[in-house]
């Protein structure tokens, strides 16, 4: 897959702003000073649906426009924000949307994607036998299938990590989570097209390592998930797509565990009150575990969501101790 352009990032900024301004990138002093470096954090959790995903709904509706391909009705298979960017999108459009999350999903993140519009389908024990449900009915009804990893929906996530970058020339190191991954290849995108020397490391669930497993084999290793915490980040099977991105550029791969992500999820919420879900604070656990070797850098953290259920962190909050 061809990575997108610095054109292509700065025509899909057009798109983005359209919708909500540049999301704010902070160095915040008490997260420095916990890190023991110079921290900085991007704000996606600032976005109109409190998750980056949006950017590459909105710049993958704008292309299908571009061909004139708008369908009538769109599907996907997420855990909530991949499904909030389609919903928010297929509604701009006018178009009717389906999506499909596994049982037991977030309640919160549900009721969400029905404000925006959506018909929700729960089905599967996971985001894949999700995904697949999805697809078979995308066929049955003749649907289009809007996938979680995609060159058109590269073009927009790949805006904020230009905004960010631009606006932190100094940044040394950036620490991106990996669902589908089109996070980190769009962090990738940007780096390459500003030419910036960040090093990008890529950031695994310890309880969803397909991505770490199938970087190491050098293919797609289908791998089991038990997280109970980061739910953006539980993808059992790789894209071979991002796999063949990830495995020529990333810089490095961290696993962090729930537990690492709880204590992230606190930290980031007592030095900034912000909230993060479990994907949001991935990042900044993997920082957190490699802090011996990140001293003297300027350290980029993405706080990529904030839509954890509010009795999930509740129990985050009340249990220091615990996952």
């Amino acid at each position: 897959m061809t990575l997108p352009t610095l054109t292509d990032i700065e025509h899909a900024a057009e798109v983005v702003y359209r919708e909500f301004a540049a999301t704010p990138q902070y160095r915040w002093a008490t997260l420095s000073q916990r890190l023991g470096t110079e921290c900085w954090v991007k704000h996606e959790n600032h976005t109109p649906v409190g998750a980056f995903k949006i950017r590459g709904g909105l710049t993958y509706f704008d292309q299908l426009q571009q061909r004139g391909q708008l369908p009538l009705e769109v599907m996907a298979a997420t855990r909530g924000n991949h499904g909030q960017s389609v919903a928010w999108a297929a509604r701009a459009h006018g178009l009717a949307c389906t999506i499909v999350v596994p049982d037991g999903n977030s309640v919160e993140k549900n009721a969400a994607m029905r404000a925006l519009g959506a018909t929700l389908i729960e089905h599967g024990d996971d985001f894949q036998a999700s995904r697949e449900h999805a697809m078979r009915l995308a066929v049955e009804r003749g649907a289009h299938m809007v996938p979680s990893y995609h060159a058109d929906l590269l073009r927009g996530v790949s805006t904020y990590w230009w905004e960010f970058l631009k606006a932190v020339p100094a940044l040394d190191v950036v620490y991106v989570p990996i669902g589908q991954g089109s996070g980190a290849c769009s962090a990738i995108a940007a780096k390459l097209a500003l030419n910036h020397p960040a090093r990008i490391v890529g950031v695994v669930s310890a309880h969803a390592t397909t991505y770490a497993d199938s970087i190491a084999a050098g293919r797609v290793i289908e791998s089991p998930v038990s997280t109970v915490l980061a739910d953006g980040m539980a993808c059992r099977v790789a894209d071979a797509e991002a796999l063949a991105v990830l495995r020529e550029h990333l810089d490095g791969v961290v696993l962090v565990s729930d537990a690492e992500v709880a204590q992230s999820m606190r930290a980031l919420f007592a030095d900034t009150h912000n909230v993060a879900e479990g994907a949001g604070a991935a990042s900044f656990a993997a920082a957190w575990q490699q802090r011996e070797q990140l001293k003297g850098q300027a350290v980029g953290t993405t706080l990529c969501g904030g839509n954890v259920d509010t009795a999930v962190f509740g129990r985050v909050l009340n249990s220091p101790h615990q996952t």
